[in-house]
């Protein structure tokens, strides 16, 4: 494994125990969360044991470890000079770091149904929306840690509005994702072409998917179509191929980049 890949995990590992650490230490115990099997509208199967009790809106979890994996595996691409491949090998690394940490953590929501975990579940796809923003800053700024920094502390801190509101969260997500769409247009226009194009429009698709269906759940289940494989089951479809799509974006940038000779390195 490239230093590059072994730095990208180790930040993902280190930033997700302390918010774990945050969460049991009860900084959010006053959220409001959905917790219990009522929320959902896939029916429990009494006979399969807790990890499965929803078998469908639990194995899609193995979903984003596979995409984690695969990304991870998968080459890096950018500027041929040899210290620009190696940032956009970690740019690359650390989003598919927080899609192999998301998967377990959603699957801990589903399987105990308790309040830490769903709070962390929300807390962490904020930080996992924000990175795409300073992936796609990092293509006209350059290389600026302390950016991307600022950034992932911003959006991990704006899950405070969890504790202001009961849709804090919500808020919170919605902002992310207009932030994300924003940059990524803007990104687009400066440094794009038809595939990027087409990677966007389909991860707007998807993250749109995702939204509604999530939000339709119940309400899809008096339909056939969605009562074994429900409404939540196929968010997490979109959810998954959103990640995708984010990743053949980005990377699509990344080739096409040519890197300004005056660019800052620190």
């Amino acid at each position: 494994m490239q230093p590059e890949s072994t730095q990208a995990l180790c930040h993902v590992a280190v930033a997700s125990c302390l918010c774990m650490a945050v969460v049991c230490a009860g900084v959010f115990d006053g959220v409001s969360v959905q917790v219990g099997y009522e929320h959902y509208a896939e029916a429990p199967v009494a006979s399969l044991p807790v990890f499965l009790a929803m078998p469908f809106n639990s194995l899609i979890n193995v979903a984003y470890v596979l995409l984690g994996t695969y990304w991870l595996r998968r080459r890096a691409s950018g500027p041929g000079h040899p210290e620009a491949l190696r940032r956009a090998r970690y740019l690359k690394d650390v989003f598919a770091a927080m899609a192999l940490v998301y998967g377990p953590v959603q699957w801990l929501r589903i399987a105990t149904q308790v309040h830490p975990a769903a709070v962390l579940d929300q807390w962490l796809t904020l930080p996992i929306f924000a990175w795409p923003i300073a992936w796609c800053l990092s293509l006209d700024r350059g290389w600026r840690p302390c950016l991307f920094l600022a950034i992932e502390c911003l959006s991990l801190g704006s899950y405070g509005l969890a504790r202001l509101h009961p849709r804090g969260f919500e808020a919170a997500l919605g902002v992310h994702i207009a932030a994300v769409v924003g940059q990524a247009l803007h990104a687009h226009r400066r440094h794009g072409g038809p595939s990027s194009g087409r990677y966007l429009a389909l991860g707007v698709l998807s993250c749109s998917g995702f939204v509604v269906l999530k939000l339709c759940d119940h309400q899809l289940a008096q339909w056939r179509l969605f009562q074994r494989l429900t409404g939540h089951f196929w968010s997490k479809v979109c959810d998954v191929l959103q990640f995708h799509c984010a990743f053949l974006f980005l990377t699509d940038l990344s080739t096409r980049q040519t890197p300004p000779r005056a660019r800052k390195t620190h």
